[in-house]
């Protein structure tokens, strides 16, 4: 018989199939496949994107010419404009405003074909290192309640360009689904008077049957109640409810984590579609929500979510967290 999990954070459900388990070889992977063109991202082209707000370069170079690492543009398509006011309105019962944010690419590094693995520990440094960054700039904007930081690979994914990279979007909002898991870790704080994502850590810490990595400053994890198959958490081990407010000597950690997780993901898939995403505390409200805590959430593109899933919000997951911390734990990247 399968089981119902119910997630203690944000309240959703998921039903695990834990009688006929999915096995890397059930599944049909769908790997980038692309158009390609002249890329903008790539070196040489830097005149082909917005201005360079901020990058990581060669001594000597200037903006928006050969000589950086990773360096960071606005997205020439934005969802969101950074330049204006809210103006807050309705029109009846319905709630309108202005699209005032901010839409920002990091483009990974110079390298057209090199996702996260294929990078140095540096240059994957270079990304955490940028979205920090540009996080605690746009928070000095207080129009802005959110920043959402995430990376679409592979068309599956999201992603228009080939060029590995990732995006950050501040927002004039809380986004619901943000909402849902902050008042879950709030409604448990009150309740117990701890983090809920401590507690996580800790029961996982003791379990370890869903850790996949560990390292001084990080724990990953396949969640008991993963929405995915495969889906992987990355969570501090020090509580810290800003992404942006992670000490530099963590960024190493973080960066070596993320690069051998996505390693091993593709040493048992191939080349695959993926998106990360990571969920902080907001910004410009009444100070850090108690018991909330930063995490990186990944989840490969082995399945797609369909109409029971779109109609219910229970999620179908074919193979069992504990089973991929398994496949995970047990493919070495070396």
């Amino acid at each position: 018989m399968s089981e119902l999990r119910r997630d203690p954070i944000g309240g959703r459900w998921v039903i695990v199939d834990t009688d006929h388990p999915n096995r890397p070889k059930d599944y049909d992977i769908e790997s980038p496949a692309w158009r390609e063109g002249v890329c903008p991202f790539c070196y040489g082209n830097e005149s082909q994107t917005p201005p360079e707000i901020i990058a990581i370069r060669e001594p000597g170079t200037a903006a928006n010419t050969p000589g950086w690492q990773a360096r960071v543009v606005s997205n020439k398509y934005p969802a969101l404009q950074i330049e204006g006011d809210l103006d807050r309105s309705g029109l009846g019962i319905y709630d309108m405003s202005n699209g005032i944010g901010a839409h920002e690419v990091i483009i990974d590094s110079p390298y057209h074909q090199k996702d996260i693995p294929d990078l140095l520990d540096q240059e994957v440094e270079n990304i955490f290192s940028l979205s920090c960054v540009r996080s605690l700039d746009l928070m000095r904007d207080k129009r802005f309640k959110y920043v959402m930081i995430f990376k679409n690979y592979g068309p599956a994914a999201g992603a228009s360009l080939a060029h590995p990279h990732t995006q950050l979007i501040a927002l004039p909002m809380v986004p619901k689904s943000v909402k849902e898991e902050i008042n879950g870790a709030h409604n448990y704080f009150e309740y117990r008077d701890r983090c809920i994502f401590c507690d996580v850590i800790r029961q996982e810490t003791q379990e370890k049957e869903r850790i996949v990595l560990e390292n001084k400053y990080f724990l990953a994890f396949c969640p008991f109640v993963s929405r995915f198959p495969f889906e992987i958490w990355v969570i501090p081990k020090k509580h810290n409810g800003y992404f942006c407010h992670m000490p530099q000597e963590e960024v190493p950690a973080l960066a070596s984590m993320v690069k051998e997780l996505i390693s091993k993901v593709k040493k048992i898939f191939g080349s695959l579609c993926y998106n990360f995403i990571i969920h902080s505390a907001p910004i410009n409200g009444d100070g850090e929500p108690e018991g909330y805590h930063w995490h990186l959430e990944f989840m490969p593109k082995l399945t797609k979510v369909a109409g029971f899933e779109w109609g219910t919000g229970f999620y179908l997951v074919p193979t069992p967290p504990e089973l991929a911390a398994k496949f995970l734990r047990e493919e070495n990247t070396s």
